[in-house]
Formats: structure tokens, C-alpha cells, sequence
């Protein structure tokens, strides 16, 4: 049996017993070292209507790191032993299973650093899609984990990035992560005002969504100018939104939903920010600022809804 932890009910965390998983045809076992906190997490956190409680074994955990512990039939691969970063959505315990080519190599000069792969491919994805050329004016609202590693890629482009967001701390993040420009996000007209004064009214060829609520939808309705691409990166899972379409047909604008659903797609950002990661080209460091025992998930899921002084992201420890 292995530790696991199951989400029992809205807002509450219980610790089970599992039965250790077996890999079947294609897929790899891992003993998990870690795993990321994603703010995905948080509506079924809170509780959602359609949603069954409780949840399976490990549940809710899809940024899991750690070795390969047991090989399917098939897998030539991958050996025991090997260092991986996995997209797998049962690693909130100390061990998940995976398919073999779902699961990508760490070098070992990443040895004994944390890497939840799935959210750091998921950023290099969303900044493929949001096609930023040099010279553009890239509004990113929310500068969170996500926020603060496209502000990053986009300003390394050649990008100029004014990033929008609520505390000043984050402001101070996306200015470490070379933020040419930096707006509190507290009220709607003045930030719309500073926008237009910083790009001779012209607002932005890139705007991107990064926090899974309406008003940053919003905002970025308000900040896209004419042709450009608006990208929504942030997860909107709580409900309906209402867009302003005559503003969308009118700018003449790209809209594009960035989460990638192609398994290919998804391994394809997760290489790339390993090889990112490994050869100095992004330093994820600063981003991992709360760690937590797998038995206090709970507390790793509240301080990502509340957000404490210094907070970016949570990871849950296993060893």
C-alpha cells in the first residue's frame, strides 16, 4: 500500500491507503519526488456542482517529478532509475503510473532541483501560440507562475511586456523576469488610460489572459488593439463568461484558447522547457517559494486561493 491523499469533500483533505499501481502495456510507474500545486485545483477545492466527491487516490496532483520505478510491457524507452518529469493526474501520493511517452527525460544536471513539468510545458506552449514577434507591445494580466514565465519568454523575444497585476510583489516578480512596464490591477479605466498613454493609443498587438476570471477577460478585451491576438491562457472552469463581441468584431482580433489537448503538443512544451531549464536559458528558481509534506495538502491548496506574502507556487514534497 502507498500514501495517497483523496479530496473527501469541498474543502477537505484525507490521507488513504492505496494499492500500489501496476504499468500495463505502454506505461511506466513513478516514485514521486514531488509535485506542483496548480491553480486549477482550486474550484474543486472550493467545491463545484458537477463535480463527485471524493476523488480518486492522488487525484488533482498532474505535475508530478520523480524516477521511473517499474516498466510496462513495451517500454523500451525508459529504464529504472531514469529522472522524469510526467503528465500524469494521480500524483498527490507517493507513487502514479504513466504513459511511457507522456514522460520526458530530466538531464542529470537537473539532479536535485524540483521540475513540475506539465505547468512549465504549458507556458512554453501558450507563448507558441501566442505567436510574439519582436517590437510588439505584450499586456500579460496576472502575473502568477504562469504570468511570470511568459513575461520571461515574451520579453526575450524582443517583446516589450507591461504586466498587470494585483499585488506589488508580482509587479516586482514580472520586473525580475524583464518587464519593460508594470500596472496595479485595481482599477478597470485607469489601467485601460495607462495602457493607451504607454502605446500612443494604439494598446496592444498581444494581450494575455493569465488568471481564469472574468474581469481579466475583461480587461484584455479592452486592451487587445486592432488586429492583434488576445490568448487565454488562464483556466476558466467555475462557470459561463460574458465577452463583449462587438468589441471582438470590431478590432478585427485573433482570439486563442492556448491549452493544448494534443499529447504531442504538450510533450513538445515540456522538452522545451527542460532544455530551457537545463542550459540556464530560464531560472525557475524564484517561482518555487512554498513547500509542503504531501499529509498538509490542504494547506499547500489554501495558501495557492489566499496567496501569503511571498507566495508564487506551491509544491508538495514527497521525500
Amino acid at each position: 500500500m502507498i500514501r495517497s491523499s483523496v479530496l473527501a469533500a469541498p474543502g477537505r483533505i484525507e490521507m488513504a491507503d492505496a494499492p500500489l499501481p501496476q504499468p500495463t502495456l505502454g506505461e511506466v510507474r513513478l516514485k514521486l519526488e514531488g509535485c506542483g500545486v496548480c491553480a486549477s485545483n482550486l474550484e474543486p477545492w472550493a467545491g463545484l456542482p458537477w463535480m463527485t466527491y471524493p476523488g480518486e487516490p492522488g487525484g488533482l496532483g498532474h505535475e508530478g517529478w520523480g524516477r521511473v520505478d517499474a516498466l510496462g510491457d513495451g517500454v523500451t524507452n525508459l529504464a529504472v532509475g531514469d529522472r522524469v518529469a510526467a503528465l500524469s493526474y494521480r500524483s498527490f501520493a507517493d507513487y502514479d503510473v504513466a504513459r511511457a511517452d507522456m514522460v520526458a527525460k530530466l538531464p542529470a544536471s537537473l539532479d536535485g532541483q524540483p521540475f513540475p513539468g506539465e505547468p512549465l510545458g504549458c507556458a512554453f506552449n501558450i507563448f507558441r501560440r501566442s505567436d510574439i514577434q519582436p517590437g510588439q507591445t505584450v499586456a500579460i494580466i496576472g502575473i502568477g507562475f504562469l504570468g511570470a514565465v511568459l513575461t520571461k519568454l515574451a520579453s526575450d523575444a524582443g517583446a516589450r511586456v507591461i504586466a498587470i497585476s494585483r499585488r506589488q510583489e508580482s509587479l516586482d516578480l514580472a520586473t525580475h523576469y524583464g518587464a519593460a512596464k508594470t500596472i496595479a490591477m485595481d482599477d478597470h479605466w485607469a489601467i485601460i488610460e495607462r495602457v493607451k498613454t504607454l502605446t500612443g493609443d494604439a494598446l496592444c498587438e498581444r494581450v494575455i489572459e493569465a488568471v481564469g476570471k472574468p474581469w481579466p477577460l475583461d480587461l484584455a478585451t479592452a486592451l487587445i488593439g486592432f488586429g492583434g491576438r488576445l490568448v487565454v491562457a488562464g483556466y476558466h472552469q467555475d462557470g459561463p463568461r460574458q465577452i463583449n463581441m462587438q468589441e471582438w468584431n470590431w478590432k478585427g482580433i485573433d482570439v486563442v484558447n492556448a491549452h493544448e489537448r494534443d499529447p504531442a503538443v504538450q510533450m513538445r512544451g515540456l522538452t522545451e522547457a527542460i532544455a530551457a531549464v537545463a542550459s540556464g536559458r530560464f531560472d525557475p528558481t524564484p517561482l518555487y517559494t512554498h513547500r509542503y509534506p504531501l499529509e498538509r495538502l490542504g494547506e499547500a491548496l489554501d495558501a495557492t486561493r489566499d496567496k501569503p506574502g511571498g507566495f508564487v507556487k506551491a509544491l508538495v514534497m514527497m521525500e
